[in-house]
């Protein structure tokens, strides 16, 4: 596991100050961060803060020698413009201001040509700060652009918790140091979020906790586990179905809980009649033994603190997994007690204003929602991703990288290919994506900008302040926005003409929180609600105030439905009326005997850090993990290349023999550049774009492939 990194006294010297900030990174542990700061103005050391209660002086390895990414060589300093052929890598050096014009003027003759819609800006999560990252909204909605619908990593996690809760919340992270068992359910923390670690170690050593962990293969997390339970891909429900019919069969079961808290436990109870473990135990993989262990200990521990992650959710029935697995708790009435309950996220505890900052008051509900994980459709012009209205031939890109990370990735760089598309990329490297582009304008890094932030996987809303100044030559995403706002004649709309400071104040003024000033002196603010409304004993958060067994998958409740007028997607009407296993999973068949998922790496963050030397260096090269009962079967030997294919695509990669990896199933860890495989073609060549049911996402994880060793 990564250690804790304590500020020492000898480590102390006289000419190097500590700033303090946010980890601005794609990850629920939003890390509270000291950075220390030359008389250069150069950072030094990044470690945890010690004195934040969740962070604990505990952060990742990656994001502790940041200063190998902020003055990487490679670091894009410089607009350029495209010379060459698209991808040819031929550039031109040119003036800040030649390059605003330039996609200025490609937007207005993008938007007289085929209408406002065929603009399309498109962003994610390549920092979580609120002003950087989502002022392009603003943008968006004063110039009636095409609307981006963000499914790509959240939503069915959200969507599975929310339906059964009524809200995005639970008990306080914290608890799982007061604890007497911690399941870690489809995240590897120990490689992507170790601070749950921290905690759930913490009440191993103090309290004599057991930690369970249910995951798809032996990972860095399982290797810290007192229970170690590895799952059939896309089964997770099956296995939570049978932890609950043996609590009701066993005796486990809370049923003075559920009758004053769940809708119809005496409904769920018959259902579950015949999910027994055995029947669980062929669709997981499990053995009995194993899922009558498991029940027993969660079943015979009332503190116990259900830790639900993403992974297990990238399925096409992930959103059913996530509600299945959330039930457990309230079946055993784990809710009632300090350090029990589930947990998934805290989005809906901060209660943050954004309406200035998007530019909410300009959003017409008119204007397309085009689905970001359906970007290669889109572009390749597939009628249905476009809402059957007009191409997408101008786009402007912000934190993110869809020519890497996006499904479908042969679809995708064909879009990205078009001569009648015109993008521009404003990155910190020359992406994948940004290869592609027309233009490319260099961005700042976080510590070189203001920003504020709040956590999913923990309770504050932290400030990242400009601890240092930036190259000459980079811009900020704000500068960006308000630059192009100007040329594009909307700098008078509301929203606009604020320093990133000033929105900062503004967002937090409007969500009844101190200021800025406030923030700058205590560095986060605590939004955790008290214990009785965190574990929700005023009752769930539905209107009627029960947790939901039988969830509405068409009309219920959710943080991130699609528009009204695309309405529900995915084979919704195949969802269960209770918890179960559906089988909507890209099933293993003879044409495809091999159930493939692409886990993250340890050292890298989606795309972020697969260009820093150490961390390429540690993860050493794309492979793909493979059982060694599979690999004789097949006479491939550790090292050799195969073949990796389905309807999709195919690729050569290096095969890694390991009893970490089940029979049937694949891992290809880490995000790595397309570059970095052996023909130039990436692992998203293999993952598909079709929503996840109820409200969209996309299923990554989730693939059935064909193998065979390479022979050219």
């Amino acid at each position: 596991m990564n250690n804790a990194t304590p500020i020492h006294a000898n480590s102390a010297k006289s000419n190097v100050r500590v700033g303090h900030t946010a980890c601005p990174h794609d990850c629920p542990s939003t890390c509270a961060l000291d950075v220390e700061i030359g008389d250069d103005g150069r950072i030094g050391r990044v470690r945890g803060a010690n004195d934040h209660s969740y962070t604990s002086g505990v952060i990742c390895a990656k994001v502790a020698r940041y200063a190998e990414r902020l003055y990487h060589p490679d670091r894009l300093m410089h607009p350029l413009r495209r010379t060459g052929a698209k991808g040819a890598g031929q550039w031109q050096q040119i003036s800040w201001d030649d390059a605003l014009d330039e996609i200025a003027e490609a937007f207005v003759k993008a938007e007289a040509r085929d209408g406002s819609e065929a603009v399309w800006p498109y962003f994610y999560a390549g920092t979580m700060g609120w002003v950087q990252r989502d002022s392009i909204e603003r943008l968006r909605h004063a110039k009636r652009y095409s609307g981006f619908f963000s499914s790509i990593c959240t939503n069915p996690a959200w969507t599975g918790f929310t339906m059964a809760t009524g809200t995005l919340r639970g008990p306080d992270p914290r608890e799982m140091g007061r604890t007497d068992c911690v399941v870690i359910w489809g995240t590897n923390a120990v490689s992507t979020q170790v601070n749950v670690m921290t905690h759930a170690i913490k009440s191993r050593k103090e309290r004599g906790a057991k930690i369970v962990v249910v995951d798809i293969y032996d990972n860095p997390t399982m290797k810290q586990a007192d229970m170690a339970l590895i799952v059939k891909p896309g089964t997770d429900a099956a296995l939570a179905c049978a932890v609950m019919h043996i609590a009701f069969r066993d005796g486990y079961a809370d049923r003075d809980y559920m009758a004053k808290y769940a809708d119809d436990s005496a409904g769920l109870e018959m259902h579950l009649k015949t999910k027994t473990p055995e029947w669980a135990a062929a669709i997981t993989g499990l053995s009995v033994d194993e899922i009558e262990g498991f029940a027993r200990l969660v079943g015979t521990t009332k503190k116990t603190y259900f830790r639900l992650g993403y992974g297990f959710t990238r399925q096409r029935n992930g959103a059913v997994a996530m509600h299945a697995a959330a039930s457990i708790a309230t079946v055993l009435g784990s809710w009632q007690y300090e350090g029990g309950g589930a947990f998934h996220s805290n989005s809906d505890i901060f209660r943050m204003d954004n309406a200035v900052l998007t530019g909410k008051s300009m959003k017409d509900a008119d204007i397309r929602m085009i689905d970001q994980s359906q970007i290669g459709r889109a572009l390749t012009g597939d009628a249905v991703a476009l809402r059957h209205r007009g191409p997408v031939t101008a786009m402007l890109v912000q934190n993110t990288n869809p020519v890497n990370i996006a499904p479908e990735q042969r679809l995708v760089k064909r879009g990205f290919a078009r001569d009648d598309l015109f993008v521009a990329v404003h990155e910190q490297f020359m992406t994948e994506t940004a290869e592609m582009a027309d233009i490319v304008i260099p961005a700042t890094m976080f510590v070189e900008h203001d920003d504020i932030y709040r956590a999913g996987g923990q309770n504050h809303i932290l400030l990242g302040p400009k601890l240092v100044e930036p190259p000459e030559t980079v811009r900020t995403n704000l500068f960006v926005i308000e630059e192009l706002a100007k040329r594009l004649g909307v700098a008078n709309r509301p929203g606009f003409g604020l320093t990133a400071r000033e929105m900062i104040d503004r967002v937090l003024e409007s969500s009844n929180l101190p200021g800025y000033n406030h923030f700058l002196e205590h560095k986060w603010f605590d939004r955790q609600p008290d214990f009785e409304d965190a574990h929700f004993l005023k009752g769930f958060a539905h209107p009627d105030g029960k947790f939901h067994f039988r969830p509405n998958w068409v009309d219920g409740p959710a943080p991130n439905k699609p528009p009204a007028a695309v309405g529900a997607l995915g084979p919704h009407e195949q969802l269960p009326a209770f918890p179960d296993q559906v089988d909507v999973i890209e099933v293993a068949d003879v044409e495809h005997p091999f159930r493939l998922a692409t886990s993250p790496a340890r050292n890298f963050l989606n795309s972020s850090f697969s260009e820093t030397k150490t961390s390429r260096q540690k993860e050493g090269r794309p492979e793909l993990m493979m059982n060694p009962i599979d690999a004789a079967a097949g006479s491939i030997g550790h090292g050799d290349l195969v073949r990796i294919g389905n309807g999709r695509g195919d690729l050569r990669i290096h095969v890694r023999i390991t009893e970490e990896v089940k029979p049937g199933v694949l891992i290809a860890e880490g995000l790595w550049p397309n570059k970095a495989h052996v023909d130039g073609e990436g692992i998203n060549v293999l993952t598909g774009a079709d929503p996840v049911a109820p409200y969209g996402g996309a299923a990554v994880h989730d693939n059935k492939v064909w193998l065979r060793r390479d022979i050219a």
